[in-house]
């Protein structure tokens, strides 16, 4: 079962707190818990994006996944666009069609909207989420691929 995470829900909250640490802690997530004040202040933080949803997966009663995303916008389609930027299944659930499911739902989502993709990002490492992802029809970004793929960077800015 998939279910739209409700962020005034002190259930739903806490769940997206201990899911998106346990994949912080996980090696592809990071290898290192999320700082108590940080998952303190996340859940007020992602209810304060109007962009933001996230979806809390269920099998056998136990929430065992979840999905934080956020609508942005293509100016090339001049449409929205959804970007899952977590995507998190408890080890021992894996390779259980969880994910999938998820993905799904998004795609439901952003095409309810209007939208004309959904993006994400994963570890060039990450064997198994590359495959998934694959099989599901994602890939590589290019707008000429005789000029190369789109790829994702960062700059911090601490404050």
């Amino acid at each position: 079962e998939i279910i739209r995470a409700d962020y005034g829900n002190p259930a739903h909250g806490d769940l997206i707190r201990s899911l998106l640490n346990a994949y912080a802690c996980d090696p592809m997530g990071g290898g290192a818990p999320i700082a108590d004040d940080v998952l303190d202040a996340l859940v007020p933080a992602l209810a304060a994006q109007s962009t933001a949803f996230s979806l809390i997966a269920y099998a056998d009663g136990a929430a065992v996944g979840l999905a934080n995303s956020f609508f942005g916008f293509s100016t090339f389609a001049a449409k929205p666009l959804v970007n899952s930027h977590d995507m998190v299944v408890l080890p021992g659930h894996r390779g259980r069609g969880i994910a999938r499911a998820m993905f799904a739902e998004i795609e439901s989502i952003a095409a309810a909207a209007g939208a004309c993709k959904v993006t994400l990002e994963v570890l060039s490492g990450n064997e198994r989420a590359k495959a998934l992802y694959t099989s599901l029809g994602y890939g590589d970004f290019a707008l000429d691929p005789g000029k190369g793929t789109a790829l994702f960077w960062q700059k911090r800015l601490d404050t």
